[in-house]
């Protein structure tokens, strides 16, 4: 007898679609028989300059204890984290990448009694785990391509548990200064938890400290980072939210033991001690925005400013031919149809010569759209 092992799921995981990441590099090359090593991969907001020495340097010294388990408190992370934060230890909570700490607070927080409130256009896990759950997500409608703020916070009913907001937003790039998101923050109720999510908050200038300092005014805000972006460790996934010690002490004990490796430990600890690095990928990032904006002005071509190590540019009704024209050409953006943004393509800011081979792409591919080449 067969049995149907979807209707055996819980409600909300029997219509979910998977999370769909960049293509690889090693899969565009088999699906078109190109040399993986011409391949530019601009998809997926990953750090361009590659890793930092001094983590690398870490992470291989780990490796002579691979058959010990790893810290599982982070010890030697937290206690970085909180001397460069201005926080204590048990303020932190460490996962596997920032994804992992935002799929606990919702299992922790939220049930299918609850109503969680994220804006239109946001990071596609929070409407994943919403649903995952079985809570009901209030999709609030986005304003100029970013959070509509006072429209969030008048969404909150007696059901609502969680808020998140993604500042800056992927996959818009849109932010919010420090004072809109404290005023925000003012309006809420404090049964409401509000995870403020901060992936890309290394990328703004001295804006790392402006939310951590709110912890002790708004005891209900989370707030999530990760060391995959400007830090340069999207490999080894190791993220951590900064709480109050109350919820940090109920995340900690849902998220699984042993959740973040010992290389990545090592390495996420050492390279917050390489600020030439991060400040290289600040300037790298910024000259790339640059770059980019500039080339897509001179191809007509609209896009949203981004906040982030990314870009959302508009190329029209034949995104997906566009797409897949630049595929062709070994050149991997991101579609983001999936986050009603058919007309877009998101591209992740790379090297100067990754930028301009994109570019080219895009020029060659827009062509052959306006002759008509492309099938579709």
């Amino acid at each position: 007898m067969s049995v149907d092992y979807q209707a055996l799921a819980v409600a909300g995981v029997q219509a979910l679609s998977p999370y769909q990441p960049g293509k690889p590099i090693e899969e565009l090359a088999r699906e078109f028989g190109l040399d993986p090593e011409g391949i530019v991969k601009l998809a997926s907001n990953e750090n361009p300059l590659g890793p930092s020495p001094v983590a690398l340097a870490a992470a291989r010294q780990a490796l002579d204890e691979l058959c010990r388990y790893p810290d599982g408190n982070g010890f030697s992370l937290k206690s970085r984290l909180a001397d460069r934060l201005g926080v204590s230890p048990e303020q932190l909570t460490l996962g596997n990448g920032s994804n992992d700490i935002l799929e606990v607070i919702a299992r922790c927080f939220a049930d299918a009694r609850a109503e969680v409130v994220y804006s239109q256009y946001a990071f596609a896990i929070y409407p994943l785990v919403t649903q995952a759950i079985g809570a009901k997500g209030v999709c609030v409608p986005a304003k100029g391509w970013g959070h509509d703020l006072d429209a969030m916070a008048a969404a909150v009913t007696e059901r609502t548990k969680l808020i998140f907001i993604a500042n800056p937003n992927n996959p818009t790039g849109t932010v919010h200064d420090a004072e809109a998101v404290e005023a925000f923050m003012e309006q809420l109720p404090s049964r409401v938890l509000v995870v403020l999510d901060e992936a890309y908050c290394e990328y703004l200038e001295d804006r790392e400290g402006d939310s951590v300092r709110w912890l002790a005014r708004f005891p209900n805000l989370i707030i999530t980072r990760t060391f995959s972006k400007a830090w340069g460790l999207a490999a080894l996934r190791v993220g951590y939210s900064v709480s109050s010690a109350a919820i940090a002490d109920i995340l900690n004990r849902v998220r699984q033991p042993f959740n973040v490796d010992s290389i990545a430990l090592a390495a996420a600890t050492a390279v917050l001690d390489d600020e030439d690095y991060l400040q290289r990928s600040r300037a790298a990032n910024d000259a790339g925005m640059a770059q980019l904006e500039q080339g897509f002005k001179a191809l007509n071509l609209d896009f949203i400013p981004s906040a982030g190590n990314f870009i959302a540019v508009e190329v029209g009704d034949r995104a997906g031919d566009i797409y897949q024209a630049l595929l062709a050409q070994g050149v991997i953006v991101r579609p983001i149809a999936g986050y009603g943004m058919p007309r877009h393509l998101r591209v992740s800011i790379g090297l100067a010569e990754e930028n301009q081979r994109l570019l080219d792409a895009l020029t060659v591919a827009l062509g052959q759209v306006d002759q008509g080449a492309l099938g579709g």
